[in-house]
């Protein structure tokens, strides 16, 4: 007598599906999560295409989409210059977005943080007077524009001023400075020049992603939690791309006797990179980008004032953060880095000076 065994469909062993590299399986994963989630709040699985990153694709696909926007700049800032001039009038350096000037961990028993890491000193070393200003991390942008115009004011003291801003963790500084000039237009002091780094002047798709993620029932209640942490929230929703477009920037137009100068940056991140799911997110959406603001939206200033596209450089690279241990692993690998934050910082006061500012 014979004995037949029958297993059931759901214990029967699965057919080997074809092996794909880390990353691959890494970034099918996550597309798959959030399809799903987007399923359940009714956006199609299509909106979330899986981005490859690879540097055949970034020669192939970014370059020429780089090279539409304006000049590209690959390593005209990686070593500094024996001198530069500086401009006439002094800098302000404002930070973005949950920024600072000075974070202290451990009170005054250790060295503070700084936002602009070793720019200060590098532009002040050149004869550059420079003016730093701290506005609410969060707030929205009309609040930080009037904490910023009343910090210039004091370190101004009646004099001219450019400004240099940078956009930090989906920031808005750049913005905060647009809205101060165009609709505060300030009276004790004149601004001359706003130079915006890395800026969302058009949102971010990552704001609109984060928004969608949350949905309109958590949003509140998530507000509420910060607001008890003492966290402001009025400048989350301003980076959307429909409130940029459809409010600030129609609101917020620019002023004849103030020069508008602007850089965007593109980086392609690592498997192991903070920004690798923003830069995947933004790739698809708005094309090349730092990993938190994409090239279309740091364009401002007209064909001349946008100043060029910082290749290899993210998010972090624009103000130092990133640069030490970048320098380090070129030193060890042997690979040339491109990029030097306090180069490119001084250029830009070079820039200045050399437009009569």
């Amino acid at each position: 007598m014979s004995i037949r065994c029958v297993i059931p469909p759901q214990l029967q062993p699965r057919r080997a599906e074809p092996t794909m590299g880390y990353a691959a399986a890494i970034s099918r994963t996550t597309g798959n999560h959030l399809a799903r989630r987007s399923i359940r709040r009714g956006v199609p699985r299509s909106a979330y295409r899986t981005y490859h990153s690879s540097q055949k694709s970034s020669g192939s696909i970014l370059e020429p989409r780089l090279e539409d926007h304006g000049r590209v700049i690959h390593d005209q800032y990686s070593v500094v210059r024996d001198s530069y001039a500086a401009p006439k009038h002094p800098v302000v350096l404002a930070h973005g977005l949950l920024g600072f000037d000075e974070l202290r961990l451990a009170g005054r028993y250790f060295p503070g943080v700084q936002y602009w890491r070793g720019i200060k000193e590098a532009l002040t070393a050149q004869g550059v007077e420079v003016i730093t200003a701290t506005v609410p991390p969060s707030a929205s942008i009309e609040e930080r524009a009037e904490e910023l115009a009343r910090n210039i004011e004091i370190g101004a003291r009646g004099k001219d001023v450019n400004i240099i801003a940078h956009s930090m963790g989906k920031s808005q500084r750049g913005l905060d400075s647009r809205y101060m000039i165009s609709r505060l237009q300030p009276q004790k002091f004149k601004v001359l020049s706003l130079t915006t780094i890395a800026t969302p002047h058009r949102g971010s798709a990552v704001a609109d992603f984060c928004f969608d993620q949350i949905g309109a029932e958590l949003l509140p209640q998530i507000y509420y939690t910060l607001n008890k942490l003492n966290i402001e929230t009025g400048a989350f929703a301003q980076l959307t791309r429909k409130y940029m477009s459809e409010t600030f920037n129609p609101n917020t137009p620019d002023i004849d006797s103030v020069r508008y100068f602007s850089y965007g940056a593109c980086d392609q991140p690592s498997l192991w990179s903070v920004f690798r799911l923003s830069h995947r997110i933004l790739a698809e959406a708005e094309g090349p980008n730092d990993g938190l603001v994409s090239v279309a939206s740091s364009l401002w200033g007209g064909e001349a004032g946008y100043k060029g596209t910082l290749v290899g450089v993210s998010h972090l690279d624009l103000i130092n953060w990133t640069n030490r241990l970048k320098w380090l692993a070129a030193e060890v690998t042997g690979k040339p880095r491109k990029f030097n934050a306090i180069a490119f910082y001084l250029d830009i006061a070079d820039m200045l000076a050399n437009e009569g500012l």
